[in-house]
């Protein structure tokens, strides 16, 4: 018998779409915070990154927290939907504050205007944001494929927006007059297209009732109750949910690398333009193994072997990329990073599939939902591995010698860093996500408890 249907075409693209008002705030911010707070602001990378650092304190407390409110949340909107919605103005807020730091006021002004904003947006408005649309994955439909689908074309968007974004970024700020001013312009419409794109996709949702999600429970079960304190634990007992944090940490780490590419090809390659093509390398694959994920995953009737083998490639490539780096071809660099893209791809249309089948091992062992606490480990391991990568990136450079406010050249000792940040620490961080994902098998974990009922 076929699995029941839940979604519409629009119903998928809708909640895909989301992500273009995502990646507005992760891809500039991952990208282009650093370089425009040393290059135009003159602010110290090794400062800044330590401010960064510190902001992570704030998050690991947050994701919990919000994921738990998502959970006793009862609106007619549902659960998630309220929580995606309206958290998203105060994060345009945040982020036009965050590109339009004074530039009269002196550098101690600067760094707490900064760190205010970084904090309130992060730990606050992205949280509830991120984590609730994550969770709608297992609020809007219980069909394992459909569930493939919208996770791929949820991260279709998502590489769409961010190779637009590293593409047209720099061309943007030097159209509006490269300063300070210019970068505000920017920041003002992206946060536009984000609060369109994230209000489109809400209301092209509708979350399923309760009692069909949860139809697996007795009609008479009381209603669940539990504290923080129970959620963290039911979290630290699921060991893939601790294996899937620990994959989107480091998938997050690769993400903030390969973003320092916007100093590796301004100081090493010499030319920032080649940003544009590097962010198509990466991401145009990315976009079309999107599309074939589901049909794959469907036809191999699973995600495990995907996953690791894809990831496996991944890895090879992206060591072939410090080869052809070391021997200065700039097209083997592109040809190389393209195939490591297409690689990463299934984990990266699947994994809100995995997160959704992680949360019903948790209901299968002990009999509670907590899929908004689950998705935690999406917005806890985006902010932190990104958050760190970007913060580490800062004191890299800033031990190499980085000379701030836009110079021409950079001493041999930061080109040196940026060599090690863009080449090979991405390759390593592949090869430990591949690690992890041998690990992950959760649908066998999930059969094999099922095993009895049937």
């Amino acid at each position: 018998m076929a699995e029941k249907r839940y979604l519409k075409w629009y119903n998928k693209v809708g909640y895909g779409s989301g992500d273009i008002a995502g990646n507005v705030v992760y891809a500039f911010l991952t990208f282009f915070v650093m370089i425009y707070l040393s290059d135009t602001i003159g602010l110290n990378t090794g400062i800044v990154g330590t401010l960064m650092a510190v902001s992570k304190i704030f998050d690991g407390v947050s994701d919990v927290i919000f994921g738990s409110l998502i959970d006793k949340t009862k609106t007619k909107m549902g659960k998630a939907r309220p929580w995606m919605l309206w958290p998203y103005l105060g994060c345009g807020v945040c982020l036009f504050a965050i590109f339009s730091i004074p530039t009269s006021w002196g550098q101690t002004a600067q760094y707490a205007f900064f760190f205010i904003f970084y904090v309130m947006l992060n730990a606050g408005f992205y949280t509830a944001n991120n984590i609730a649309y994550s969770a709608l994955t297992a609020l809007i439909t219980k069909n394992e494929n459909e569930r493939v689908q919208i996770g791929s074309l949820r991260f279709v968007f998502a590489f769409t927006t961010s190779t637009i974004i590293q593409a047209v970024t720099f061309g943007l700020v030097e159209h509006f007059g490269n300063d300070a001013a210019a970068w505000r312009i920017v920041a003002l419409i992206y946060v536009i297209i984000g609060i369109i794109s994230n209000t489109v996709s809400v209301l092209s949702m509708k979350e399923l009732p309760e009692d069909e999600i949860e139809a697996k429970k007795a009609v008479d079960a009381p209603e669940e109750k539990y504290t923080l304190r129970e959620a963290v634990g039911l979290l630290v007992k699921n060991k893939f949910y601790l294996l899937i944090l620990g994959v989107y940490l480091l998938t997050q780490l690769y993400t903030a690398f390969t973003g320092i590419g916007t100093y590796y090809m301004t100081y090493v390659l010499g030319n920032k333009e080649l940003m544009g093509y590097f962010a198509s390398a990466l991401n145009i694959p990315m976009i079309i193994g999107l599309l074939l994920v589901p049909t794959i995953v469907a036809k191999l009737g699973g995600m495990y072997k995907i996953n690791y083998s894809g990831y496996a490639l991944a890895t090879i490539a992206r060591i072939l990329v410090i080869v052809a780096a070391y021997m200065g071809s700039v097209p083997m660099m592109l040809a190389f990073t393209a195939i490591a893209s297409l690689g990463m791809c299934p984990l990266q249309g699947d994994l809100n599939a995995v997160i959704a089948s992680a949360s019903d091992y948790t209901y299968l062992t002990t009999g509670k939902r907590i899929d908004g606490t689950m998705y935690s480990c999406t917005s806890l391991g985006v902010k932190i591995g990104g958050g760190l990568g970007t913060a580490i990136s800062g004191w890299l450079l800033a031990a190499a010698g980085f000379i701030e406010g836009g110079v021409a050249t950079q001493p041999d000792s930061v080109l040196t860093m940026l060599n090690v940040m863009y080449l090979w620490l991405p390759a390593i961080f592949c090869g430990l996500v591949t690690f992890l994902l041998t690990k992950l098998n959760v649908e066998k974990a999930n059969a094999k408890l099922l095993e009895p009922k049937n």
